[in-house]
């Protein structure tokens, strides 16, 4: 059973930056692929980037927020970090880390067997 807790969100004005963060805890986060999900009020929950295990850590990105965002991990610390840039208000939502005991991750959040219980994100126009 693996435990997540996101930290970071806050208000920002666009154009801004923020730093989230997702601390695991049980089992062995190395094992897991990771993501970041949001979820804007009214809307479906949406995928924003994934990072494997191994392999060099592939990442993968939403086309919404490629150049924007960028998704790290560090086993050591058992974290994984979504770097987020260039904020627009459309990037206002409720984020999500996620695991999933593969070695790639997805974009469909149903792929996903755990998840924390988010940190809200605001940006300002």
């Amino acid at each position: 059973q693996v435990q997540l807790v996101e930290s970071g969100g806050g208000l920002v004005q666009a154009g801004g930056s923020l730093t989230l963060s997702c601390a695991a805890s049980g089992g062995t986060f190395s094992n897991y692929a990771m993501a970041w999900f949001r979820q804007a009020p009214g809307k479906e929950r949406g995928f924003v980037a994934a990072i494997s295990w191994s392999g060099g850590f592939a990442t993968t990105y939403a086309d919404s927020v490629k150049g924007r965002f960028t998704i790290s991990r560090d086993n050591a610390k058992k974290t994984v970090y979504l770097q987020v840039n260039s904020l627009k208000p459309e990037d206002t939502a409720v984020y999500y880390c996620a695991a999933r005991p593969y070695v790639s991750g997805t974009r469909y959040y149903r792929d996903y067997d755990y998840w924390g219980q988010g940190t809200q994100v605001t940006v300002s126009s």
